[in-house]
């Protein structure tokens, strides 16, 4: 079962509200289900939404934040945990160790680095924990649909599209996550 769970999302609230609802509802649900959530410690946009809703709902939430976010105001001074890192290299990677799996909200290029990394793990066999896509609004459907373009290309193997799930609510997400068994690794020759 999941117990902690690492939320990759934008640090703004993006143009629809809706995005903002989603994140607190997120937040809400896996305080609900006693989930810890893991996120990049930020107290705006949807990064806030999440977290406040966890926190709301009575959830425990760490915070992972670089020295230089910190010292330009960006964390939620109400956490549960706030740990403070060098760099972002270090912030992502302590996200990734605290993590019994990932969710991505709509983001920026950042929240799109974020989910590279650990899906590309995936298919070197150094991530075993789910990930899903949280496919607010259709947001992630050209992700989706380039994914897809790899795999038939031949770039891209269909393990790894069965290691990610693309989802449009969250009963979705945490079914997939209860029920994840991780793909077999290739090895290269």
């Amino acid at each position: 079962m999941t117990k902690t769970l690492t939320v990759f999302c934008g640090a703004r609230p993006g143009v629809e509200p809706h995005y903002q609802q989603v994140a607190r509802q997120l937040g809400q649900a896996l305080a609900k289900q006693q989930i810890h959530l893991v996120y990049g410690g930020g107290g705006f946009g949807l990064m806030g939404a999440l977290a406040n809703g966890a926190l709301d709902a009575g959830g425990q939430v760490t915070g992972v934040i670089t020295e230089e976010l910190l010292a330009r105001g960006a964390q939620l001074d109400r956490l549960t945990n706030l740990e403070v890192t060098s760099d972002m290299a270090q912030r992502k990677q302590r996200m990734i160790d605290l993590a019994d799996g990932f969710i991505a909200l709509p983001g920026g290029l950042g929240t799109l680095e974020e989910i590279a990394q650990v899906s590309s793990w995936v298919t070197l066999g150094n991530n075993a924990k789910p990930i899903v896509i949280y496919n607010v609004d259709h947001y992630y459907d050209q992700l989706a649909a380039l994914l897809q373009q790899m795999n038939q290309t031949g770039f891209l193997e269909d393990a790894f599209l069965q290691a990610i799930a693309f989802c449009d609510d969250l009963d979705q997400a945490l079914a997939f996550m209860a029920t994840y068994h991780a793909p077999a690794h290739r090895t290269y020759h």
